[in-house]
């Protein structure tokens, strides 16, 4: 099930319309109320969630899934105005795992919504990921510093996934955009440096281990 929270009720109609066109369920809600209401009954597989809503925003709301450990891990695409850096980057920072720019076209929508489902569905390796006092635990989807969790948003884990898997290996931008997003990403580069940014702050003592190879992108691990 995809939950769309637009108060727009014509994309909002549009959205649900095209989901269920593409094969998925789908429901549509005009604020942040009717939402959460509807996420007692079932979480969902993904949410498509409008920044600008009557009462409480997009960023709240978003906040508010990823600080409950029911939700914390589902999937969550941003609706931002047209040209909105700052929705995007303020969407990403908090924990969004993809954002859509208004206008957009049906079939960008169903990508998108596909490239994300695709990478939180995907089955894990049972085997831990070890670096320094960094663990990831690809099966039970969790990551600990000096034995303290920290929780991350689904494609900062995927990120970190990547680094850690491919030990001391440069991935440029467009590589890393290509294998944790999916698809082609082209001119969203910063997209990469905005989750690389908040990686390295959650993960404290252990952010250090990211490193900038500078004009080429990023990798982990280059000199253990």
């Amino acid at each position: 099930m995809i939950y769309c929270v637009e108060d727009d009720g014509s994309i909002r109609e549009l959205i649900v319309y095209a989901l269920k066109s593409n094969g998925f369920d789908a429901m549509g809600f005009a604020d942040g109320k009717e939402f959460f209401s509807r996420l007692k009954e079932q979480t969902p597989s993904l949410v498509l969630l409008d920044i600008m809503l009557p009462g409480e925003d997009g960023i709240s709301i978003l906040r508010h899934l990823r600080s409950n450990p029911d939700t914390r891990k589902v999937p969550v695409i941003m609706l931002t105005a047209k040209s909105s850096e700052f929705d995007k980057v303020t969407g990403l920072d908090s924990g969004a795992d993809d954002y859509v720019t208004k206008p957009f076209g049906v079939m960008e929508l169903i990508s998108r919504v596909r490239a994300v489902l695709r990478r939180s569905e995907q089955s894990y390796d049972s085997g831990e990921l070890v670096m320094d006092q960094l663990h990831l635990n690809p099966q039970k989807h969790i990551v600990t510093v000096k034995g303290k969790e920290v929780v991350l948003t689904f494609k900062e884990f995927e990120l970190l996934k990547c680094l850690m898997e491919n030990k001391g290996i440069v991935f440029t931008r467009d590589k890393l955009l290509e294998t944790v997003w999916g698809y082609d990403f082209e001119g969203e580069t910063r997209t990469v440096d905005v989750h690389v940014r908040t990686l390295r702050q959650k993960l404290g003592e252990c952010g250090n281990l990211i490193e900038t190879v500078r004009g080429v992108g990023y990798r982990i691990g280059g000199n253990q």
